[in-house]
């Protein structure tokens, strides 16, 4: 039987046949076997021996250790051991890369490694590390080159040496990197038995260094992810909370602060909330200038503020968490005493401090804060900056739960956090600033609503309770208050009826166009039947007549007789059928409000002059939250009301000439499809029973009428379809109001006015106003006159004032080409008798004799002096 020896040495002599052999016969079981055991060094010096089995043993220990879940500092403690004894290296370290305060250094994390030593000896301690930037010392050369070095001592630096006393010879680097960024270097120093390392202890050295990059770069994946987990999960929650709390910022910061507290990886953090005010009242600065008190002379924030912490909330997570809010905190306070969020406050710096007892610029206290024995080794602070980059406050977080120090990753996390909140101060302002608004509006409002409401003795003077009944309106039966002795008759309106188109509203006073616009109501007949108080009424009526401005023409009586003609349209133009009683009350009081607290001038011109035009509605409807001593519409049902809102809206809005040029081509379709028809039931089904053409119609649903927009711009225009004498002296208003606006856009926008609003060209204006009938308000009345025949005297009232301003044009038109012809003949005398300064000045009197000769036309033609207004004086006189 073959021994021991004979089969080596056969095997030796015959290498062929021990592949071939060892290829066939070697069994998994075998091999896992010959690994199992730990590698035993006895003697490091004898390693040059070690054959290939006990290197491969090596490598597969290694390969297992990278499998183990653990810290990346144990893993990387046991590849350095084994790199130690491959290359016979004196000992290894790991310095860690890192960044901080916007600065990258290194940090010893494993020093001193031997192949015997214990990882808990060359574990380095965060409070004991040495630290030093990448500009030093060939590991940091390393760092910053990303390549591998072998005995490069041209930039070595005994900075590591002085403070450890060894002695440095020689020494190996190798960077650990992920893609471009160093995670660290390893450092192989002082070759055992020689005086450097040979290049076969650096093919070694870094082929073993595979081990290290593997280790660390699962480490760096993971904490990665961990720092990424962290920072969404802080944006979110923190989004979450802020977004919870609008009223106060305190809340706000307190929520978002408490929820992301396990994501922030810290023992303890407080948030001190700075003092906003910038400008003392006057009184407190009292004492100063009288010297009792001495003048301000600490640190202020970039903004010019004084450091004033008046509110500190401490976030105590060792142990068992707790909360504490400290108003007015002292100067002696735990998280203040140091001076570091003063000083952060003052220059807006972000501060990451490590081992912070041996710092000698801050006063942080080396024993224990409180009775928790809490002692304070890293800090990190920021300032919470709002988006106009005033500081708002200091967040400071205290150690780091894992004992590192705070990283440039902690710093990007509370960062984020930090910025977030202070952008989100702005929502506590913009929402404060609302609040503000909206109980000044509330107040004007209510100042305004005052100011126009009906006062006792004014309601008295219509009702008149006091002498009929010996009692308040409130206490009056209503069926009684209905009987109102003092509103005069529809048909005996100082004269004249309310049910004709033809009414005039100058020999009526003010006073009495009040009584009038009640007394249609009750012919309406949705004063008893939609039970409106006759007090409500009053007022409602009395505070509409003073919302109205007194300017030239947009005022009171411009809005009575738009709610007349309405009126008008209703009842004697029999276009109530296709309504309902509700339909006919909410028309007639848009028609009232439409133009309320007008300016006299234009959308266009609001718009240029301050950005916004003022929409009458929002005035005395104001959304319709009007007090119900002033809500006529207030013992409705809830579906009712808000069909009278939307028809408030639609009747106010639809007076806009523009919505009606694009909408008129709809109603002339409805038009032509009832004219043909005989039988009146069956127009009017065609229009109030389908329900298409009812959303036309009343405009339930849709925000736009069709069939509205020319009747309430039909009610706008109406005077002109007046008498003569009357509409001559309304189109002397609206041009005077007309001109009033184009000097305001001469003197306060400094632009040219268009020839309607341009008192220089007043002698055009009849024939502007033909050019007005012809484009404007002929095709609505022509199309009114064919959908009902009870409206055909608007339209022959209209063609009756065309006449008579074309007979105007027409006359101004001759005196022109008189006044031309004349001109032209005294030019060529002139020219042929030379200057003559008398001719010239006759030529512009004659110019001017044109703008008298016009004003003179008009005043006769609205009847000289007489049909005055209010003390029998004619507002046109006045204009003239």
């Amino acid at each position: 039987m073959a021994d021991k020896d004979s089969v080596e040495k056969y095997l030796e002599n015959n290498p062929q046949f021990a592949k071939e052999y060892f290829d066939k016969k070697l069994r998994a079981e075998a091999l896992t076997a010959a690994f199992s055991a730990n590698v035993d060094i006895k003697d490091t010096a004898s390693f040059k021996d070690v054959n290939a089995v006990q290197e491969a043993a090596i490598i597969f220990e290694l390969v297992k250790e990278l499998q183990k879940p653990g810290n990346m500092e144990q893993s990387l403690h046991k590849v350095l051991q084994r790199v130690a004894l491959i290359i016979q290296a004196d000992r290894l370290s790991y310095y860690a890369c890192r960044g901080r305060n916007g600065t990258l250094e290194l940090a010893t994390s494993l020093f001193d490694v031997t192949p015997t030593s214990k990882y808990e000896v060359n574990l380095v301690d965060p409070q004991t590390e040495i630290v030093f930037p990448l500009e030093i010392g060939v590991v940091g050369f390393t760092a910053t080159s990303k390549k591998p070095h072998n005995n490069y001592l041209s930039c070595f630096s005994d900075f590591v040496d002085k403070q450890t006393g060894y002695k440095t010879k020689c020494m190996m680097t190798f960077p650990l990197m992920a893609e471009k960024e160093c995670l660290g270097v390893i450092m192989a120093l002082n070759k055992i038995g020689a005086e450097h390392f040979t290049p076969e202890d650096e093919a070694l050295f870094h082929k073993y260094m595979n081990f290290a990059q593997v280790v660390a770069l699962q480490h760096y994946t993971a904490y990665m992810w961990n720092v990424e987990s962290r920072r969404s999960q802080v944006l979110l929650w923190s989004a979450s909370k802020v977004f919870e709390e609008l009223t106060d910022i305190e809340r706000q910061f307190h929520k978002a602060l408490y929820t992301v507290r396990t994501y922030l990886q810290c023992e303890r953090y407080s948030v001190g909330l700075l003092d906003m005010t910038k400008e003392k009242e006057f009184y407190d600065e009292w004492p100063v200038k009288l010297g009792d008190v001495e003048p301000y002379k600490g640190p202020k924030t970039p903004d010019g503020r004084e450091i004033n912490f008046y509110k500190i909330i401490d976030y105590l997570l060792e142990g068992k968490e707790e909360i504490k809010v400290i108003p007015g905190p002292p100067a002696d306070h735990w998280a203040l005493a140091s001076g570091l969020p003063t000083y952060v406050a003052e220059n807006g710096f972000i501060c990451n401090m490590m081992n912070v007892a041996a710092d000698d610029y801050f006063t942080f206290q080396k024993e224990a804060v409180d009775e928790t024995g809490f002692v304070i080794k890293n800090v990190l602070s920021l300032p919470i900056v709002n988006k106009k980059e005033e500081i708002v406050g200091i967040a400071t977080f205290f150690n780091r739960k894992d004992g590192k120090p705070f990283d440039e990753h902690d710093e990007q996390i509370t960062e984020a956090l930090t910025q977030f909140l202070g952008w989100s101060v702005l929502n506590c302002d913009t929402y404060d600033k609302l609040n503000r608004m909206e109980w000044r509006k509330d107040i004007a409002q209510e100042m305004l609503m005052y100011q126009t409401r009906c006062t006792t003795d004014e309601l008295q003077s219509i009702l008149n309770t006091k002498e009929k009944f010996d009692a308040e309106p409130e206490d009056c039966d209503q069926k009684e208050m209905y009987k109102l002795a003092n509103i005069p008759p529809a048909d005996n309106v100082n004269g004249e009826s309310l049910y004709l188109f033809s009414f005039s509203d100058f020999p009526v006073t003010e006073f009495d166009l009040i009584k009038a616009g009640i007394r249609m109501f009750f012919e309406l007949g949705v004063v008893e039947k939609f039970k409106v108080p006759a007090e409500t009424l009053t007022r409602w009526m009395y505070t509409v007549r003073k919302g109205y401005r007194a300017i030239t023409y947009h005022n009171w009586r411009h809005g009575f007789n738009v709610g007349h003609t309405m009126f008008c349209l209703l009842q004697t133009g029999k276009l109530r059928k296709y309504y309902t009683d509700l339909d006919a009350f909410a028309m007639v009081a848009a028609a009232f409000c439409h133009d309320i607290d007008h300016r006299g001038t234009n959308n266009l011109y609001q718009t240029k002059r301050y950005g916004i035009f003022f929409l009458s509605s929002n005035f005395t409807f104001d959304h319709y939250d009007l007090p119900q001593s002033l809500n006529i519409f207030c013992n409705l049902q809830k579906r009712q009301f808000e069909n009278v809102q939307h028809l408030f809206d639609v009747c106010i809005i639809a007076t806009d000439l523009a919505l009606y040029f694009k909408k008129r081509t709809m109603f002339q379709n409805i038009v032509n499809a009832t004219e043909p028809m005989t039988d009146e039931k069956e127009a009017t089904a065609y229009v109030s029973n389908n329900p298409i053409r009812k959303e036309i119609v009343i405009v339930l649903h849709v925000l736009f009428s069709f069939f509205f927009v020319p009747l309430t711009v039909c009610c706008d225009l109406s005077a002109i379809t007046k008498p003569w004498e009357v509409q001559s002296k309304v189109a002397l208003m609206v041009a005077a109001e007309f001109w009033e606006q184009g000097d305001l856009e001469r003197t306060v926008l400094d632009q040219q006015p268009i020839p309607m609003m341009d008192r220089n060209c007043a002698e055009q204006l009849p024939k502007m106003q033909c050019g007005f009938i012809d484009f404007v308000c002929s095709f609505v009345y022509k199309e009114f006159a064919r959908f009902h025949k009870e409206i055909q005297p608007m339209f022959d009232g209209l063609n009756n004032n065309r006449a008579h301003w074309n007979e105007l044009a027409e006359v101004y038109n001759a005196k022109m080409k008189a006044i031309e012809d004349e001109k032209k003949r005294l030019e060529e005398e002139e020219a042929k008798k030379g200057k003559n300064i008398f001719v010239r000045s006759l030529i512009c009197w004659l110019d001017r004799r044109v703008h008298f000769s016009f004003f003179f036309f008009v005043y006769l033609a609205g009847g000289g002096g007489g049909g005055g207004s209010e003390g029998g004086k004619s507002k046109t006189c006045t204009i003239c």
